[in-house]
């Protein structure tokens, strides 16, 4: 069985999930692989202890050891590995420049969202209300509505249901953008598209492992 680091709490408001963890978690699940959480005190992503460190040498998550006792960091990697060893259903197209799309997408997202506007957003939400930064947050909610969502809204604008035509490893790196946004609960009524797609993430059984309506101990294991 696969092992998944990652960090979840439930609050109030919603099950928090990391959102690079999350990108990796719904690979899981497309894939139909046995795997389970280990769920690490949020703490540890700042604190960084030795053991953390001993398994990711940055001290971050995701992190995964795989049925055979191997280390693999990165959601990007993990993701890919988990194609390459599992390939079945295919999350990535045959086709090189198809490839290259997908892998141009989630590079996107990735720097633009997982790294750029979404933490401002998101992180606020793992402290009570009176205790949130609400102009940080809505320094996030800018850079989406002004750069990062006017560019997802030009790249749907194709017959397909995702974002390079097809469900790919592109659309696990979405995700997490359903999730914050579903707690966040974003005016997304200038971005038509993005709102369709997003909703259509939300509606794959993969979601549910990382939706805000789902406890941790509803999701802890799959398999």
């Amino acid at each position: 069985m696969i092992v998944l680091y990652t960090s979840e709490r439930d609050y109030p408001w919603g099950t928090l999930r990391s959102t690079h963890a999350s990108k990796t978690k719904v690979v899981l699940e497309e894939k139909g692989l046995k795997y389970r959480i280990e769920n690490l005190p949020p703490g540890n992503l700042w604190k960084k202890p030795p053991e953390m460190l001993a398994m990711h040498p940055l001290g971050k998550v995701p992190y995964i050891e795989d049925d055979e006792g191997r280390v693999v960091f990165d959601s990007t990697v993990i993701d890919e590995y988990l194609e390459d060893r599992f390939p079945s259903p295919r999350l990535m197209p045959a086709d090189s420049f198809e490839r290259m799309l997908v892998r141009l997408a989630e590079q996107f997202a990735d720097e633009a969202l997982l790294a750029g506007s979404l933490p401002p957003i998101w992180m606020p939400y793992w402290s009570e209300p009176a205790k949130r930064n609400t102009e940080q947050m809505e320094k996030g909610r800018e850079l989406l509505r002004n750069r990062d969502l006017p560019y997802i809204e030009k790249t749907l604008a194709h017959d397909g249901d995702y974002i390079c035509g097809r469900y790919s490893l592109a659309d696990a790196s979405y995700t997490p953008l359903a999730m914050v946004l579903e707690v966040d609960n974003f005016d997304m009524a200038a971005f038509p598209r993005t709102a369709a797609y997003l909703k259509r993430l939300r509606e794959r059984p993969s979601y549910r492992a990382v939706s805000p309506r789902t406890v941790v101990a509803d999701a802890s294991t799959r398999g």
